[in-house]
């Protein structure tokens, strides 16, 4: 081949070259996009909290006097019946330890009371001898009286005396007994705590046995050891397993859209499929509460019952964590769009929808919405295909494709 033609049929290459690359630079890009489609269905719109399961009649089981309580009888999960099951023993506490000041005081004390108590016997014996006296001074004017040799006035007279007499000993009795209380009374302070090998010593009859106040579960134990209590000191807490309730702490600006009977979805609770409640009560007062962030919060308290049967949740129990979708507002047949395709144009919202595989920017009109779904008000009807999640490629009269199409 001459060199001529050669030179042609390399400019020719060249040239076809550079046409298809300019082709190439010139053919109208396409986007890859998310789409779908504007359909009607239900729609919910929902209140979402983290929520706390709790038995409704919980029974705290307190000491009802001060005393030692012995180690616990039951275990937390026991099975309890009301007046049947012993929940807790209390016996009498111990004496206290006395420093060198307070023994001192109390020997002192010892050594007063038996004082005094010699001191009563020396009036008692005295009080006696007068009383004896007196006796027979009555029976020698009696006799003389009887004989006609003593007067009325003298029998009377000795008739008193022996009255005084036996009053006064009747008087030293009592102040002798009450003189042996005290020496008693003051050496029980003396008595010190019996112990061995570390172990206090107690008889094995127990002074307060305390029963189940409700037929249930025992859900908590303070402290199964044996200690020392004071009255009203919590010792355990009983409650039925089967009469859960769920609480919630809401905004108070949530909890006014919703009412008693509203229905929720209990989520994230442990099982595969979502459980289903109802409110039952809001609480009239409200309450202060410090999020996270640090930011008080108004709260108010709002109680759900389960609709789900508790065959379908065995495994929830006694301040179990839960998340709640109560729901504010449903409806039925409701034109839906993705809250994915949903941005701020010029403060309105709007959303690119697709015709004939181009992009078009359309204003539309929401009015409620979820997490998911937005209720179209106008700007979109039935059937319309929509781009969801735009990118920055994504602009007016851009050339679109679906994703999916391309994998």
């Amino acid at each position: 081949m001459s060199l001529p033609i050669r030179k042609i049929l390399f400019g020719v290459v060249v040239l076809a070259g550079i046409g298809a690359a300019g082709y190439e630079l010139s053919k109208p890009e396409l986007v890859p996009v998310d789409m779908a489609t504007i359909e009607s269905g239900e729609l919910e719109v929902t209140i979402n909290a983290d929520g706390m399961t709790r038995i409704k009649d919980v029974f705290e089981v307190s000491a009802p006097v001060s005393g030692q309580v012995l180690r616990s009888p039951v275990r937390i999960g026991d099975e309890v019946v009301e007046g049947d099951t012993i929940v807790a023993r209390i016996e009498p506490g111990e004496p206290a330890f006395l420093d060198e000041r307070a023994r001192m005081q109390a020997e002192a004390t010892v050594a007063q009371a038996q004082a005094a108590l010699v001191l009563s016997e020396a009036n008692l014996r005295a009080a006696e001898a007068d009383m004896n006296s007196a006796q027979r001074q009555f029976d020698r004017i009696y006799e003389l009286h009887e004989r006609g040799t003593a007067s009325d006035s003298q029998l009377e007279q000795a008739e008193v005396a022996l009255d005084v007499a036996a009053a006064q000993f009747d008087s030293a009795l009592a102040n002798k007994a009450m003189r042996e209380s005290e020496l008693a009374a003051a050496q029980a302070v003396l008595i010190e705590p019996a112990s061995q090998n570390g172990n206090i010593e107690r008889g094995s009859d127990c002074c307060i046995a305390i029963s189940a106040p409700v037929s249930g579960q025992v859900l908590a134990i303070v402290n199964e050891s044996a200690r020392m209590v004071a009255a009203g000191t919590p010792l355990l807490t009983i409650g039925p397993p089967n009469d859960l309730e769920i609480t919630v702490d809401l905004l108070s600006t949530d909890a006014v859209r919703i009412g008693p009977g509203a229905r929720a979805y209990v989520e994230r609770w442990g099982g595969d499929t979502a459980l289903e409640a109802v409110v039952r009560k809001i609480e009239p007062a409200a309450f202060t509460k410090i999020s996270a962030l640090g930011i008080e919060e108004q709260r108010v308290k709002v109680l759900l019952d389960f609709v789900t049967p508790q065959a379908e949740r065995p495994a929830l129990g006694h301040n179990f964590r839960v998340y709640l979708r109560i729901v504010e507002w449903r409806g039925e047949d409701v034109l839906r769009l993705p809250i994915s395709a949903l941005f701020r144009d010029n403060g309105a919202w709007a959303v690119f929808a697709i015709e004939d595989g181009v992009a078009k920017l359309r204003p539309v009109e929401v009015g409620r919405r979820n997490t998911e779904n937005a209720e179209v008000l106008g700007g979109l009807s039935a059937g319309d295909v929509v781009i969801t999640h735009p990118s920055d490629r994504v602009d007016e009269g851009v050339l679109v494709v679906d994703r999916e199409t391309l994998e």
